[in-house]
Protein backbone atom coordinates (compact mmCIF):
# COMPACT_ATOMS: atom_id res chain seq x y z
CA UNK A 1 0.00 0.00 0.00
CA UNK A 2 2.69 2.26 0.83
CA UNK A 3 4.77 1.55 -2.91
CA UNK A 4 1.56 2.21 -4.29
CA UNK A 5 1.33 5.73 -2.30
CA UNK A 6 4.53 6.58 -3.83
CA UNK A 7 3.76 6.05 -7.37
CA UNK A 8 0.67 8.09 -7.02
CA UNK A 9 2.52 10.64 -5.13
CA UNK A 10 5.29 10.85 -8.00
CA UNK A 11 3.23 10.63 -10.68
CA UNK A 12 0.62 13.89 -9.35
CA UNK A 13 3.88 15.80 -9.11
CA UNK A 14 5.75 14.93 -12.30
CA UNK A 15 2.09 15.73 -13.52
CA UNK A 16 1.50 19.15 -11.94
CA UNK A 17 5.31 19.92 -12.98
CA UNK A 18 4.34 19.44 -16.75
CA UNK A 19 1.38 20.83 -16.86
CA UNK A 20 2.28 24.34 -14.96
CA UNK A 21 5.33 24.27 -17.22
CA UNK A 22 3.89 23.44 -20.57
CA UNK A 23 -0.09 24.14 -20.17
CA UNK A 24 -0.50 26.91 -18.19
CA UNK A 25 -0.76 29.87 -20.28
CA UNK A 26 -0.97 32.75 -17.64
CA UNK A 27 1.55 35.03 -18.73
CA UNK A 28 0.89 36.82 -14.50
CA UNK A 29 2.33 33.64 -13.16
CA UNK A 30 5.91 33.47 -14.93
CA UNK A 31 7.82 30.60 -15.13
CA UNK A 32 7.25 28.49 -11.73
CA UNK A 33 9.02 25.42 -10.48
CA UNK A 34 7.54 22.62 -7.94
CA UNK A 35 9.00 22.13 -5.16
CA UNK A 36 7.43 19.53 -3.76
CA UNK A 37 4.29 17.73 -3.58
CA UNK A 38 2.61 16.26 -0.56
CA UNK A 39 -0.29 13.97 -1.26
CA UNK A 40 -3.32 12.98 1.94
CA UNK A 41 -3.05 9.17 2.04
CA UNK A 42 -7.02 9.19 1.58
CA UNK A 43 -5.98 11.12 -1.74
CA UNK A 44 -8.31 13.79 -1.15
CA UNK A 45 -5.91 16.57 -1.05
CA UNK A 46 -2.52 17.30 -2.75
CA UNK A 47 -0.46 20.44 -1.26
CA UNK A 48 1.86 22.09 -3.81
CA UNK A 49 4.85 23.70 -2.76
CA UNK A 50 5.99 26.13 -5.64
CA UNK A 51 8.65 28.85 -6.12
CA UNK A 52 9.23 31.38 -8.69
CA UNK A 53 11.98 32.18 -11.03
CA UNK A 54 11.60 35.87 -10.51
CA UNK A 55 10.27 36.17 -6.71
CA UNK A 56 9.26 39.66 -6.71
CA UNK A 57 5.21 39.44 -6.43
CA UNK A 58 5.35 35.87 -5.69
CA UNK A 59 1.97 36.41 -3.26
CA UNK A 60 0.46 37.67 -6.34
CA UNK A 61 1.41 34.99 -8.37
CA UNK A 62 0.02 32.63 -6.07
CA UNK A 63 -3.17 33.68 -5.94
CA UNK A 64 -3.22 33.67 -9.83
CA UNK A 65 -1.79 30.17 -9.39
CA UNK A 66 -4.32 29.24 -6.74
CA UNK A 67 -7.47 30.53 -9.67
CA UNK A 68 -6.14 27.38 -12.01
CA UNK A 69 -6.54 24.88 -9.74
CA UNK A 70 -9.63 24.05 -11.55
CA UNK A 71 -7.60 23.67 -14.44
CA UNK A 72 -4.82 21.89 -13.16
CA UNK A 73 -7.06 19.50 -11.66
CA UNK A 74 -8.70 18.65 -14.68
CA UNK A 75 -5.75 18.35 -16.74
CA UNK A 76 -4.47 16.19 -14.02
CA UNK A 77 -7.18 13.85 -14.13
CA UNK A 78 -7.05 13.50 -18.02
CA UNK A 79 -3.55 12.17 -17.76
CA UNK A 80 -3.97 9.64 -14.26
CA UNK A 81 -5.94 6.42 -14.17
CA UNK A 82 -7.36 7.01 -10.58
CA UNK A 83 -10.56 7.08 -9.56
CA UNK A 84 -10.06 9.96 -7.20
CA UNK A 85 -7.86 13.43 -8.26
CA UNK A 86 -7.10 14.93 -5.10
CA UNK A 87 -8.32 18.72 -4.63
CA UNK A 88 -4.82 20.96 -5.20
CA UNK A 89 -3.86 23.49 -2.83
CA UNK A 90 -1.19 25.64 -4.00
CA UNK A 91 1.85 27.08 -1.29
CA UNK A 92 4.69 29.27 -1.98
CA UNK A 93 7.82 27.34 -0.63
CA UNK A 94 9.95 30.04 1.11
CA UNK A 95 12.67 27.54 2.18
CA UNK A 96 14.88 28.84 -0.72
CA UNK A 97 14.55 32.84 0.88
CA UNK A 98 15.17 31.30 4.18
CA UNK A 99 18.22 29.30 3.08
CA UNK A 100 19.83 32.81 1.27
CA UNK A 101 18.83 35.34 4.16
CA UNK A 102 21.10 32.38 6.44
CA UNK A 103 23.81 32.42 3.81
CA UNK A 104 23.47 36.20 4.37
CA UNK A 105 23.66 36.23 7.90
CA UNK A 106 26.54 33.53 8.13
CA UNK A 107 28.56 35.50 5.92
CA UNK A 108 27.92 38.88 7.95
CA UNK A 109 29.42 36.55 11.32
CA UNK A 110 32.48 35.20 9.13
CA UNK A 111 33.13 39.16 8.11
CA UNK A 112 33.08 40.07 11.57
CA UNK A 113 35.56 36.97 13.00
CA UNK A 114 37.75 37.81 10.30
CA UNK A 115 37.73 42.09 10.97
CA UNK A 116 38.61 41.21 14.36
CA UNK A 117 42.48 40.96 15.35
CA UNK A 118 44.18 38.10 15.81
CA UNK A 119 43.44 36.15 19.21
CA UNK A 120 41.18 38.43 20.04
CA UNK A 121 37.40 36.41 19.18
CA UNK A 122 34.98 36.69 21.49
CA UNK A 123 35.13 32.42 22.58
CA UNK A 124 34.72 31.74 26.27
Amino acid sequence: MADRHKRIKALISRNIADILQFELKKESVGLVSVNEVVVYDDLSQANVYVSFLDPRGAHNKLEELERTEGFVRSSLAKKLDIYKVPRIRFFLDEAGERARKLDEALLREKKQLESLPNGEDDED
